[in-house]
């Protein structure tokens, strides 16, 4: 385990993107959001993706330089076409109109269908969030087949994660960001980078037996739902949510692509509530909620969004660790962009 400060991450994942053949600012881009994901806590959705992102752009599932397509739009409506371009910059366009048309109506609604990979789906909540307005976001993946039904024994769902977040006065926002099954898969790839077992309920082998070992689950298993029955329930109407509502696919093991799809609902109260009710609202609620005495006194109540704040004030000062996998599958990946070795770990070493 190694530990690199963010800037420098950021540097070097903006270079191999870059070589890859991102634009610059697509890759600085890229770069940005997945380095995020890792000063939050989220290592799932950080740079351990950059080795998968150049394996996808050669299989034709994601493509660099592209422009989303909107397809349909109203005043308080869009469907948005990412045509396989990379989702943290798909994302930010999706999310840019979806507050602009929510900040003139009061609501609006984007589906957003056929995109790379979008990362830390919490991106988005805060994208609205930092300008004032609650979001809904619901998310597939449409070939992502990982997760048995409640009472299934094969993969017939994706980790289909739901983000929610609500500004509160004075405060930072409330962003609940879970996936609706037990973990994202990509907390598998860091368990397996590390050579970690996971908890017991997470996983089933291929046979529907439980287990413990992540390689089980890429050796044909499926991950289990949140909750039972109850994230079951969630996780389906995710998927029907970000997959058929947003005119993409819901699960479907037919799809030949990766491909993401979301539905994302922005509300934006200073619309109706030109006295600022709501806000002071969510701010007096939070604070009777975490008011309650902790059990344990070292570990006070904390609100969604709390423990990747500071997480990244952790990471931001101290540098973002990194197993001895996820290294030197980055130099690795640098290497075939054509990126020396020496190059790769002098940048971030």
């Amino acid at each position: 385990m190694r530990t690199v400060a963010a800037p420098r991450l950021v540097e070097f994942v903006t270079a191999i993107m870059h070589a890859a053949g991102c634009n610059a600012v697509e890759a600085a881009t890229i770069a940005r959001r997945l380095v995020d994901s890792n000063l939050v806590g989220h290592d799932s959705h950080g740079v351990l993706r950059v080795g998968k992102y150049l394996e996808w752009m050669h299989s034709g599932w994601l493509k660099a330089n592209q422009a989303p397509t909107i397809v349909f739009e109203s005043d308080a409506i869009a469907i948005v076409d990412g045509n396989r371009g990379f989702g943290q910059v798909v994302g930010e366009f999706a999310g840019s109109l979806g507050t602009t048309k929510a900040a003139k109506t009061g609501i609006a609604m984007i589906g957003l269908r056929n995109c790379g990979h979008l990362g830390r789906v919490g991106d988005w909540a805060e994208l609205a969030a930092a300008v004032g307005q609650v979001s809904l976001h619901f998310l597939n993946t449409s070939n992502g087949l990982r997760v048995a039904p409640f009472g299934g024994g094969d993969r017939r769902l994706s980790t289909n994660p739901i983000t929610i977040g609500v500004p509160v006065a004075g405060s930072d926002p409330v962003i609940m960001d879970m996936t609706t099954s037990m973990v994202a898969e990509g907390k598998l790839m860091v368990a397996v980078n590390r050579g970690d077992r996971v908890p017991e309920g997470w996983i089933i082998d291929k046979h529907g037996r439980p287990t413990t070992e992540p390689k089980d689950f890429y050796d044909g298993g499926a991950l289990l739902t949140v909750g039972g029955h109850k994230g079951s329930g969630l996780s389906i109407v995710t998927d029907l949510l970000a997959g058929a509502i947003s005119t993409g696919k819901s699960s479907d093991p037919a799809d030949s692509v990766l491909r993401n799809n979301m539905l994302s609902i922005y509300i934006a109260p200073n619309v109706y509530d030109a006295e600022g009710t709501v806000a002071r609202e969510a701010a007096r609620f939070v604070a009777w909620v975490k008011a309650s005495p902790p059990l344990n006194p070292d570990t006070p109540v904390l609100l969604p969004g709390e423990v990747e704040r500071k997480t990244r004030a952790e990471r931001t000062t101290r540098g973002i660790p990194l197993d001895d996998k996820t290294y030197a599958d980055l130099l690795a990946t640098a290497a075939s962009v054509g990126i020396s070795e020496a190059s790769a770990a002098a940048a971030i070493a």
